[in-house]
């Protein structure tokens, strides 16, 4: 199978445009269209539906796509492994990550990351809800939780501490908990599962915060709302120390029981499929942000 040929088809499916895709290969529109026929007429199916207005992806070709993907990932890690080292982190890179985390940390960098690697495109998508990695085809995620999945391969970028929270208001109005057990008579704002976290005091067991319904009337999926519910007063939630630490800086927030924190075992991981050579491309993201956030996380400064 020619690489250059899947090259092409990889560059026509994100651009879902043949002649845009053959000349950032240096192809003529006609030469580019003749070599995806042949590609498909060796794969023997139709991966793009074309149009006089427009190309679209087949299901075929939906299909195919990770897969051309994937050897064109295995072939520039194979170059750089026999010492190829001027082989140029190029290509589109799929990234998934918390968009609450993405907005703080990750965009402000993304101009110098793209200045700095000019044949890397990035194609982000950016939710608090997690993403599939290998059903969607991503190259690399942020992950906010203990690894356990086994298909994937990590590495850390920054410890999690998670906390409990609430505005100066609703503690001047509802009382601040002295103990866990005073938890019980406060409204509570909870982060999608509703799941009990477990929380430690000087790493023992010291309880739960448990959202049931009869307390917690407030839920939501998004950890950026969640902290602008807190702010508002809405009650005492758990958030990550990344997520409110200006917040908390600032007074606009405090920490209720400050000796306690969620133990629930989350680290900051940045995951991509095991099954993936780990591409020039996504190596050198991975570095960037490892040493831009993860050297010295801005939540942790003094």
């Amino acid at each position: 199978m020619d690489i250059e040929s899947l090259r092409l088809f990889v560059l026509a499916a994100e651009k879902l445009n043949i002649g845009a895709a053959g000349r950032d290969l240096g192809l003529a529109p006609a030469v580019a269209s003749a070599r995806l026929a042949r590609l498909e007429k060796s794969v023997g199916a139709d991966l793009l539906h074309r149009s006089t207005r427009r190309v679209s992806l087949s299901q075929d070709g939906a299909e195919f796509l990770p897969f051309a993907r994937e050897i064109l990932a295995q072939e520039a890690a194979a170059r750089a492994a026999l010492g190829q080292r001027g082989v140029a982190a190029t290509g589109t890179l799929r990234f998934a990550a918390p968009s609450s985390f993405a907005q703080l940390y990750i965009m402000p960098l993304v101009t110098e990351f793209l200045e700095a690697q000019p044949g890397i495109t990035l194609d982000m998508r950016l939710s608090d809800t997690q993403f599939n990695l290998i059903e969607g085809s991503f190259d690399l995620a942020l992950r906010s939780a203990p690894l356990a999945e086994t298909a994937l391969k990590g590495r850390k970028l920054a410890d999690e501490t998670r906390i409990l929270c609430a505005s100066p208001g609703y503690l001047a109005e509802y009382g601040t908990p002295e103990t866990v057990e005073d938890l019980e008579t406060h409204r509570l704002v909870a982060f999608r599962d509703r799941v009990p976290r477990p929380l430690m005091r000087n790493g023992q067991p010291a309880g739960a915060f448990d959202p049931r319904p009869e307390r917690c009337r407030l839920v939501m999926d998004d950890g950026a709302s969640q902290r602008g519910a807190t702010l508002a007063g809405a009650g005492i939630s758990v958030n990550s120390l990344w997520s409110v630490y200006r917040e908390l800086v600032e007074g606009q927030l405090v920490r209720v029981l400050p000796e306690i924190e969620v133990a629930d075992g989350s680290v900051l991981w940045l995951v991509y499929p095991k099954a993936n050579v780990l591409s020039p491309k996504v190596r050198v993201f991975m570095d960037f942000l490892i040493d831009r956030i993860g050297r010295t996380p801005p939540w942790r400064a003094g």
